[in-house]
């Protein structure tokens, strides 16, 4: 690894027959010149109120040599990701007269990447999208794979669909302006690849927790090159998550539920993941799939980098199962879970609700 500025394709994501660029360039808010080329006929900036101040500006400037440009800014946080903001965008899109060659910029977090990403899938059935993620777990993850949601009060991402973007721009920079709590939940999902599928990575996070928390720049690039290579790989393999791609919900069965539990407002994604994390890994243990010290290796990692590892006590089994029911991912009513066998190695297991109650058992 270097220290020099990031210029350039990271790797291409395939999408069936399509293929999606990821760029990683310093700057690329400001620098269109490598990717400007995705764009095409009515462009629409969707972004949210605390990004905006920062990066909406440079971008429109950057973005003056075409015709047709414009903005809609949306309230921050989870409760924008819903029915309501994304018909405001649709509405926006007919406002402007947007047609089929319309493309719209998600230049925000997961939230925005979701929300903007599903009202792309949406408008005239499917409009181009380019992805502009800012917070380090949209760079690492919710950007990455062409996923686009809203949520149900009954649940989070319940209304979505498959919908590839042109391309995704991440710029390292915009990380700059992360608060450190949103930082730090970032990397709850840069963690989770190493521990379902790259033991070695794992172990390099082990040793580098101290400077990726403190930001370091080649460690943190390193990481997020890591874990986009890895996610690309996975989506390349099972595009509709019909086999492997399910592995990246460890942790989310559990996480889910805790977000959808506290109104979405007490717990970023990447905490109620990271706690997630830890119970599947307790309940992994329980079961006999993973070795002893799994949990408690998963546990100081995330302690390591500043981020919670213990269910809140307003929360308890029978909730939380009752809420588990209703995950996308249950089949024939059993709710099926991604559990470790190893660090570095992971399956999904149907278990049954009586013998889910040893992931809420404190050490």
């Amino acid at each position: 690894m270097t220290s020099q500025p990031t210029q350039g394709k990271v790797t291409d994501i395939q999408h069936g027959q399509l293929s999606c660029p990821v760029y990683m360039i310093e700057g690329g808010v400001k620098d269109i010149s490598q990717w400007s080329h995705h764009l095409s006929g009515q462009v629409l900036i969707v972004t949210e109120d605390q990004v905006a101040p920062h990066y909406l500006k440079p971008l429109e400037e950057a973005l003056t040599t075409l015709s047709s440009v414009d903005h809609l800014v949306l309230p921050a946080g989870e409760a924008t990701k819903s029915i309501t903001q994304w018909s405001s965008i649709l509405d926006h899109l007919v406002s402007l007269n947007a047609q089929r060659d319309a493309t719209i910029i998600a230049l925000g977090g997961g939230v925005i990447g979701d929300l903007a990403g599903f009202a792309a899938a949406s408008y005239m059935r499917g409009i181009g999208l380019i992805q502009i993620p800012t917070s380090l777990l949209a760079q690492v993850d919710a950007a990455i794979g062409g996923k686009t949601a809203v949520n149900h009060p009954m649940g989070k991402n319940l209304i979505g669909a498959f919908h590839a973007p042109k391309a995704i721009i991440i710029d390292p920079t915009t990380l700059t302006t992360l608060s450190e709590r949103d930082y730090r939940a970032g990397l709850a999902e840069v963690i989770k690849y190493g521990a379902i599928g790259d033991l070695a990575f794992f172990e390099w996070l082990e040793t580098n927790a101290k400077a990726l928390a403190r930001r370091d720049p080649v460690i943190l690039e390193k990481a997020i090159r890591h874990s986009v290579m890895a996610k690309a790989g996975v989506v390349a393999r099972d595009e509709k998550e019909s086999g492997e791609r399910a592995l990246l919900n460890f942790g989310h069965t559990f996480g889910h539920a805790i977000e959808a539990l506290t109104d979405y407002d007490t717990f970023r994604h990447g905490e109620a993941i990271a706690i997630g994390m830890v119970m599947a890994a307790r309940l992994s243990e329980h079961h006999g799939y993973a070795p002893s010290s799994t949990k408690q290796r998963l546990e100081d990692l995330f302690k390591a980098v500043g981020l919670p590892t213990t269910l809140p006590e307003s929360l308890g089994p029978v909730q939380m199962i009752e809420r588990m029911r209703l995950d996308k991912k249950n089949r024939d009513n059993s709710i099926r879970f991604v559990l470790l066998a190893a660090l570095g190695k992971a399956a999904v297991y149907p278990i049954p609700e009586a013998e889910i109650q040893p992931a809420f058992d404190m050490d």
